[in-house]
């Protein structure tokens, strides 16, 4: 389950410093993820609100278009969270019974239970090294058989990963390439936003994400006919929305697909068109905190998801590897009670019970999983806040 997190309303940009709660009355001195909601972001719910239309309308379009044009693609499709663009995703691109994708087991589960909602065969791939938690373009091709349909890429942490040579790779086969571009709003490769680089790509705004409305999610998309499958799945398979016939657009509706209610309101719409404008400025100073974790966590341990040569990376979050022989979760505890909050990403799943049927053998995966720990990381999070996690770490580890 993502984790614990904090929100609170502030009058500054997100990218000010400064905490508007008291050290000694928040549970933790350092959250793993906080969101700092402003009064513009307020506004923008409010008006919302005072319209009168709070199911999908101008503001769900509106946020579209801007999306598709910051994602680099022709389409965006808002939807009620990452999970229903995942399986929406799978549904247009005609996943089914029979059909294999392959798929790394580092990821939230929501990823793999997308592919099986279709009735499709999650194929999990095995990453490409501890301090490179991405799915391995290698590994991949070594699982294509006659019934691989698709490449599932998720990049993790937000950095692009392997995402040129993996669209490569299913071009090469004939294969969908699809991205799980939870962790990946505003990271680019050689300057193109990496979801543009699948098919279709997933997005979620979950309260914990680069770009946090607190539920949401958005499909992206350079094909046409895929946009207008993907909204009527999104409502019932119906021609026409309810939008649609308050404007005088239509007067009644059909239903040609078996849809679900998957469809995104209007305050939270509205909410993430105020954020995206500053998810830039959010992210780079994200990276800021992240080369400042590394220059400090030298010689201590290995940080994972550095950046490298043409990626832009989205700082999702900021994973470690500790060294061999550490106790992990004494680790954490020991640094939870000096009020720092940390989280794994992620249990694999192939080692789940639920997926227990799809054997898999990917011992970086699983050696990657044993010792990794994901340290605070928001846009505002401050250098005293920054330091208390860097002197909790010094404090328990030696140096090397």
């Amino acid at each position: 389950m993502p984790p614990l997190m904090s929100a609170r309303v502030s009058p500054e940009p997100a990218t000010a410093r400064g905490a508007a709660t008291s050290a000694a009355d928040a549970p933790w001195r350092v959250p793993l993820s906080d969101v700092v909601i402003t009064e513009e972001d307020l506004a923008a719910v409010m008006d919302a609100y005072r319209s009168g239309w709070l199911s999908i309308g101008p503001r769900t379009a509106a946020f579209e278009q801007a999306f598709a044009e910051y994602a680099g693609t022709r389409y965006a499709v808002a939807v009620s969270s990452g999970t229903a663009a995942l399986h929406l995703m799978c549904l247009a691109m005609g996943l089914g019974p029979g059909d294999e994708v392959i798929v790394p087991s580092l990821t939230f589960v929501a990823t793999v239970n997308a592919i099986r909602y279709t009735g499709a065969t999650p194929v999990f791939a095995d990453i490409a090294g501890e301090l490179e938690p991405w799915v391995s373009t290698e590994a991949c091709e070594a699982l294509i058989t006659p019934r691989t349909r698709a490449i599932m890429h998720m990049p993790y942490g937000g950095h692009p990963g392997e995402a040129a040579a993996l669209a490569a790779l299913a071009d090469r086969n004939g294969l969908t390439f699809l991205m799980d571009a939870a962790h990946a709003v505003g990271a680019r490769l050689d300057g193109r936003p990496v979801g543009s680089l699948a098919a279709t790509a997933a997005y979620s705004f979950f309260a914990n994400k680069n770009l946090a409305i607190g539920e949401g999610g958005m499909v992206t998309t350079d094909d046409e006919d895929v946009a207008q499958q993907l909204r009527r799945l999104r409502s019932h398979g119906m021609t026409a929305l309810s939008w649609d016939q308050a404007r005088g657009h239509a007067f009644g509706y059909d239903v040609v697909a078996l849809g679900y209610n998957y469809r995104l309101d209007e305050p939270r719409a509205a909410l993430g068109l105020a954020r995206l404008s500053r998810l830039d400025a959010e992210n780079a100073s994200r990276g800021v905190l992240d080369a400042r974790y590394r220059a400090g966590l030298h010689g201590l341990v290995g940080c994972a998801l550095a950046p490298t040569e043409g990626t832009q990376p989205a700082h999702h979050i900021f994973t470690i590897v500790l060294p061999p022989g550490v106790d992990r979760e004494a680790f954490r505890r020991r640094l939870a009670e000096r009020r720092v909050q940390t989280s794994v990403h992620y249990p694999p799943a192939h080692r789940m019970s639920i997926h227990a049927e799809q054997p898999a053998d990917l011992p970086v995966t699983d050696e990657y999983a044993r010792r990794t720990v994901t340290l605070p990381l928001f846009a505002h999070m401050t250098e005293d806040q920054q330091d208390a996690v860097l002197s909790a770490i010094a404090d328990e580890l030696p140096q090397a």
